[in-house]
């Protein structure tokens, strides 16, 4: 898969003016230039900004760690593993060169300890006095069939993906509500937007999740609470080889549309640009995912026979 699923700025640019010429190319220049150097400002606004990452100790949490370090940000890591948070806080402070110098408060953290989540959050915002941004990373996937899927595995994907993340979104509330700013944003899935067959547990705790926020982002408003959500495609991580299978087990495989999916830090640049946007929602995924789910809006039926169709064919697969 394609890193850029369309032409660059610049090569666009250089396009029409070969086929347009200046009354178009000129228009569209002016606008690029503009647009970089509004980004270039709102990435200035982030300096200083307290950013608490979930799931930070390797893939997508690990390149969002980096891409928000680079603005200067004050960073919250949080993971279940505490090694791997030292050796990402040590990475960045190697790599990026701020002024002033932030470095990184790690937290070792089991999220799906609901009821540690206030006063874990509590002492960690003491350190910066409040959190500006909170992005829930943090997630489980899953692969199996409804049938052969013990109902705790259903229970564990829900409460990672789902009641963990509204949990620490509720402790995290209250600071932001005092100083009436903040911002939350969620990893979701494009499975949270449409289901897939062997999908089930995953796509059901992705779909609750979208509907929270949307009820959540509505209510908040009004306290200039920003929620953002994140709808990626196939990442290039290690998901499906810790995925939970049915029975409970790790499923240990690369799936091959992970392998072919889009670098964490293509997505992690992504996701910055949607802070940056302040956009509401946003799917990071190629064509095809889009129409799925034109068509899941659209045209029911005929995406219920497609998905009918997959299903026959993974079933063989097996």
């Amino acid at each position: 898969m394609k890193e850029h699923e369309k032409l660059g700025g610049w090569t666009l640019i250089w396009w029409l003016f070969n086929i347009f010429g200046i009354p178009i190319t000129l228009p569209w220049l002016i606008y690029h230039i503009y647009m970089i150097l509004m980004k270039k400002h709102r990435r200035g606004l982030l300096n200083g900004k307290v950013v608490l990452i979930t799931g930070a100790s390797s893939g997508l949490g690990e390149s969002l760690a980096h891409v928000f370090y680079n603005c200067g940000c004050r960073l919250i890591l949080v993971s279940r593993r505490k090694e791997q948070l030292e050796r990402v806080k040590q990475e960045l402070i190697s790599t990026h060169y701020t002024v002033p110098t932030h470095p990184p408060v790690i937290m070792p953290l089991d999220l799906t300890d609901i009821n540690a989540l206030p006063s874990e959050i509590a002492k960690v915002t003491m350190i910066h006095g409040h959190i500006d941004i909170l992005i829930n990373n943090a997630g489980i996937s899953y692969r199996g069939d409804i049938l052969n899927t013990n109902v705790d595995v259903d229970i564990k994907v829900m409460l990672t993906n789902y009641f963990a993340q509204i949990a620490l979104t509720k402790a995290v509330l209250p600071s932001m509500i005092k100083q009436r700013d903040g911002h939350i944003v969620y990893v979701s899935s494009v499975q949270g937007k449409l289901a897939i067959p062997y999908r089930s547990a995953y796509g059901a705790s992705k779909h609750a999740l979208e509907a929270w926020c949307d009820s959540a982002r509505a209510e908040l408003s009004d306290k200039n609470i920003k929620i953002t959500v994140i709808s990626p495609g196939y990442i290039r991580t290690a998901l499906s080889i810790n995925a939970l299978t049915g029975t409970g087990q790790t499923h240990g495989v690369m799936d091959k549309d992970l392998e072919e999916g889009y670098t964490a830090q293509y997505v992690a640049e992504c996701i910055l640009n949607a802070v940056l946007s302040n956009q509401k929602e946003l799917i990071i995924a190629p064509v095809a995912p889009k129409v799925a789910i034109f068509l899941r809006w659209a045209f029911p039926s005929l995406y219920f026979w497609i998905m009918h169709r997959r299903a026959k064919r993974l079933a063989k697969e097996e």
